[in-house]
C-alpha cells in the first residue's frame, strides 16, 4: 500500500462502520481499495481471506463493485476438440477450458471430445439471432395501443436511426410487440457484433424510448426491461424465436466408436435417450430434453469471462439420438438461446482473454462478429461431446463409479 497510515485509516472507518464499502476515494487503485476492504472485513470477521487476495493483479478495475478479491475456481482443458464449422475447421484440434469444482466433469467431456475425434470432427453451424430487451409499456386501453403500435411500425426507420447513435456495431433488426390488457411489450432484438451486447440494448432502448418514443406518443414506459426479452430466464418466447446465438451441432458415430470409446452400443442409447432425455423431460415439464447441457455451458461460461447467470435461459436445448444402419447413431445438439460475446465483460480479464487465445480467439484480430461465431462453433460441439459421454455412462451404469473415482 502506498501509504500505510493513510490505509489503516480507511480500514479503522470500514471497521467502525463509519464509512461504507463503496465510499472509499475513487481515486484509490483499485488493488489497494480491495486490500482495504479486504483487511477491515477480517477485522469484523475474525476470518483470513488471504486466499481470496492472492490473485492476479489486474491493470483495469474488475467489473464487480465493493470487490476484495477474487475466487479461485480450477481450470481444466477437454480435447482435442475438432470442429468442422465455418469460423473453424477440423484442421485446427483445440483444447477448450472448462472451469468447474465437479468431479469427472472435464473428463466425461474429453472423452466424448475423443469419439467426435474418431469420427472426424462435429459439423456445427451457428446463427446470429441478436440480443433481445423488452420494455414494458402502459396504454389507457385498445384504442391507445393500437395507435401507439402503428406509431412503432410508421416510424421504425426513426427508432432504428436513435437507437444506433453512438456505436459502430449494434443493429437494430425488428421490433416485435406483445399485448395483455393495457400492458404492452416491445422485444427489441440487436445485432451486436462480437459483444454479448446487454449492455448495448438496454442503453440504445433507454434512449429511443426517452427522446423519441413516449415524447410522441404519450405513452409511458414502467421499465427498460418487462421480462419479455428474455434475459436469464428460461422462456418459450426464446426457445422458439431464437436469442444470441443459435447453435446446431451433430455427428454420426459408428458402431465401433460407441462400443471402444463411449463403453456402449447404439440401441441402448437410443433408449435411454426416450426415456430419459425426451419422456423424463416431458414428465418433468421442462423447456428442452438434454442430459446436463448446463454442465457443459456453465464451466465454459466462467472460463470464458460470459454472464454465467445466462446459462439459464441457455440450458434450454435438445439433444438427439437417433439409430442409423449398421449400429451406428446420429447425435445432435440445438441450442436456441446462447447469449456469446469475445469483448466487454469478463472476457477482458488477463485469465479470461488467455482461455480465449487457447482457443485461438484474440479479440480485434478478425472481421467483427468472427471470434464469437467461432467462440458458439467451439462450444456447440463441446456440449455435443459432453451429452454423448454423460448418456454413454449412465447407459452403461458407469456415472456413479466415474464420480467415486474422480469426484472426490
Amino acid at each position: 500500500m502506498s501509504d500505510t497510515r493513510f490505509g489503516n485509516h480507511w480500514i479503522e472507518a470500514l471497521t467502525k462502520g463509519q464509512t461504507r464499502f463503496h465510499q472509499l476515494p475513487a481515486d484509490l487503485d483499485h488493488n489497494e481499495a480491495a486490500l482495504i476492504r479486504r483487511e477491515a472485513l477480517q477485522h469484523i470477521s475474525g476470518a483470513s481471506l488471504r486466499s481470496i487476495g492472492d490473485y492476479t493483479r489486474e491493470q483495469q478495475p474488475a467489473h464487480c463493485e465493493n470487490r476484495i478479491g477474487s475466487i479461485q475456481i480450477p481450470l481444466g482443458v477437454a480435447g482435442p476438440l475438432l470442429v468442422k464449422g465455418q469460423a473453424i475447421t477440423a484442421q485446427e484440434p483445440v483444447y477448450v477450458p472448462m472451469a468447474t469444482t465437479e468431479g469427472a466433469l472435464v473428463a466425461s467431456t474429453s472423452r466424448g471430445c475423443r469419439a467426435l475425434h474418431a469420427a472426424g470432427g462435429a459439423v456445427v453451424r451457428v446463427e446470429d439471432v441478436g440480443i433481445t430487451r423488452a420494455p414494458v409499456f402502459r396504454s389507457s386501453g385498445i384504442l391507445q395501443t393500437e395507435t401507439f403500435l402503428a406509431w412503432i411500425r410508421d416510424n421504425f426507420q426513426q427508432i432504428r436511426q436513435v437507437c444506433e447513435q453512438g456505436s459502430a456495431h449494434l443493429q437494430l433488426r425488428d421490433i416485435k410487440s406483445a399485448v395483455v390488457g393495457t400492458t404492452i411489450y416491445l422485444r427489441f432484438r440487436f445485432r451486436t457484433e462480437d459483444a454479448m451486447g446487454m449492455n448495448m440494448a438496454s442503453i440504445a432502448c433507454d434512449r429511443v424510448i426517452r427522446e423519441l418514443i413516449t415524447p410522441a406518443t404519450g405513452v409511458p414506459c414502467l421499465s427498460i426491461s418487462g421480462n419479455y426479452c428474455t434475459d436469464k430466464k428460461p422462456a418459450m418466447v426464446n426457445f422458439i424465436n431464437g436469442r444470441g446465438q443459435r447453435i446446431h451441432a451433430e455427428v454420426r458415430l459408428s458402431k465401433d466408436i460407441l462400443r471402444d470409446i463411449l463403453k456402449t452400443d447404439a440401441q441402448a442409447l437410443c433408449e435411454l435417450q426416450y426415456r430419459k432425455n425426451l419422456l423424463g423431460s416431458a414428465m418433468a415439464g421442462t423447456i428442452g430434453c438434454n442430459a446436463h447441457h448446463a454442465n457443459i455451458l456453465a464451466a465454459f461460461f466462467i472460463a470464458t469471462g460470459q454472464d454465467v447467470a445466462q446459462v439459464a435461459e441457455s440450458a434450454i436445448g435438445i439433444t438427439c439420438l437417433e439409430a442409423c444402419e449398421h449400429d451406428a447413431i446420429y447425435a445432435s445438439v440445438t441450442m436456441p438461446d446462447v447469449p456469446l460475446g469475445t469483448v466487454g465483460g469478463g472476457t477482458s480479464l488477463c485469465t479470461q482473454r488467455e482461455a480465449l487465445a487457447l482457443m485461438g480467439i484474440i479479440p480485434g484480430s478478425k472481421k467483427p462478429g468472427t471470434d464469437t461465431r467461432r467462440l458458439a462453433e467451439i462450444l456447440g460441439a463441446l456440449v455435443l461431446a459432453g451429452e454423448l459421454s454423460i448418456m454413454a455412462a449412465q447407459a452403461s451404469h458407469q456415472l456413479v463409479s466415474a464420480h467415486q473415482r474422480l469426484g472426490r
